[in-house]
């Protein structure tokens, strides 16, 4: 089979013919149809996870995908052979991800039916972005008509956010880069959006909301970034990060809840995120859908910063 995947840390991935992966005991076979790319899937393969849970190598890249399940393993209850299944591949030993046209998967691997209503594009590009952003949501708590500032708001897990949320009636700021960035979140749901490169974005919300926002959400800034706009909530709000940079003293001080975000990522989560695109209420934004051989240039990108919305490989 083709899979894009690494012979070591930090390797510049390619597209390998590897053997197809034979299915295990507690495992499924999965005919993989699309999958999602995510920043993570390049910090695995510079190794933040070594040390942390076992690897393999070649090291085949991919957290997020979608597919049909080709064979089951011996003791698999909740699968057959045929269904359509989305979710997150990962799973010990790190190596056997998504970005391949078969994958083997733990049954017990935050796993489950793929949205009927989506196609397999559309299911690969929810997963970890879908349900980072839903559980950043229910964290902060907003009510309908209350501002939250999603810096960052371009990215996978931006757009989910900015979707959600006006799903909810919160009212989105989104920080963008440009007028085209700016009609797509607004197009995506955001009320405002501001423009970073043409002033600090603490001043430019300060200037419009000078009594203060409700809530942060910051998918990019360093601590210092993230201490500063934190400032612009509310004392009884919420400000997140999922970079890790929070000083949970500095927040309490300012009278805010929240600080380092990490996603649970559970079947039971994507099966809310399933409903909700099944009832049309969750339009699945995907920007890019891109082969395997484009994928080394793709990931070059999202390393760099340069990637906006979601990308999906299709097989």
């Amino acid at each position: 089979m083709k899979a894009v995947a690494i012979n070591q840390f930090k390797d510049i991935p390619v597209v390998m013919d590897l053997p197809k992966p034979v299915v295990r005991a507690g495992t499924v076979l999965i005919r993989v149809t699309a999958a999602g790319i995510n920043p993570f899937d390049w910090k695995m393969a510079d190794g933040i996870l070594d040390g942390k849970m076992p690897h393999q190598f070649p090291m085949i890249m991919g957290v997020d995908g979608a597919g049909v399940v080709e064979e089951v393993g011996e003791g698999v209850k909740r699968f057959k052979k045929g269904d359509k299944v989305y979710g997150q591949f990962i799973h010990a030993p790190i190596g056997e991800g998504s970005y391949a046209e078969y994958a083997v998967v733990p049954e017990s691997a935050a796993i489950t039916y793929a949205p009927v209503s989506a196609s397999a594009a559309e299911a690969a590009a929810v997963p970890t972005s879908g349900m980072t952003a839903q559980q950043l949501l229910d964290k902060l708590d907003l009510s309908e008509g209350e501002t939250l500032l999603v810096n960052g708001a371009t990215g996978g897990v931006g757009s989910f956010v900015t979707l959600l949320a006006a799903i909810q009636g919160i009212k989105v700021i989104a920080t963008v880069g440009g007028a085209a960035d700016a009609q797509r979140m607004k197009d995506l749901g955001a009320t405002y959006t501001v423009n970073y490169k043409e002033a600090p974005v603490t001043q430019q919300v300060n200037s419009q909301f000078p009594q203060g926002i409700n809530g942060l959400i910051d998918l990019v800034s360093d601590g210092a970034g993230f201490n500063a706009n934190a400032d612009l909530v509310k004392p009884g709000g919420g400000a997140y990060t999922t970079v890790f940079v929070a000083d949970d003293a500095a927040l309490a001080v300012k009278g805010l809840e929240g600080g380092n975000f990490e996603t649970v990522s559970t079947p039971d989560a994507l099966n809310k995120l399933a409903l909700l695109i099944d009832h049309g209420t969750l339009k699945i934004p995907v920007e890019r859908k891109i082969s395997l051989d484009e994928v080394p240039e793709a990931i070059a990108n999202n390393r760099q910063g340069k990637a906006t919305g979601k990308t999906v490989i299709l097989m």
